[in-house]
């Protein structure tokens, strides 16, 4: 596997999921969203930074921030749209038997 420039990104604190109410999580299947791409909704989206400004707060290029976007977008609204899980990863294990899109 080729080695990945790092990312500065915020720290989570462990893994986090967000599921569809009433369904329990056993029997959903997942959608995981790495701690880069959660950083680059956080600081878009959330915050409304430019991608170029997010960018240089990752110490990633501005097309990599537009990359992680469009990928963490397509997972979430696949997670919304299909009634499955949303796991955040505190890192950049992305292996997950389950895992989608």
């Amino acid at each position: 596997m080729p080695h990945r420039k790092g990312r500065r990104c915020r720290r989570l604190g462990g893994h986090r999921g967000f599921k569809p109410m009433g369904v329990p999580g056993h029997s959903l299947e997942q959608v995981v969203l790495g701690l880069d791409e959660f950083e680059a909704l956080r600081l878009c989206d959330l915050e409304g930074r430019q991608q170029t400004e997010a960018g240089e707060l990752m110490d990633v290029s501005r097309g990599t921030v537009q990359r992680l976007l469009v990928r963490a977008r397509a997972k979430v609204a696949d997670a919304l749209l299909n009634q499955k899980m949303i796991v955040l990863l505190d890192g950049y294990e992305q292996e997950n038997p389950k895992e989608s899109v």
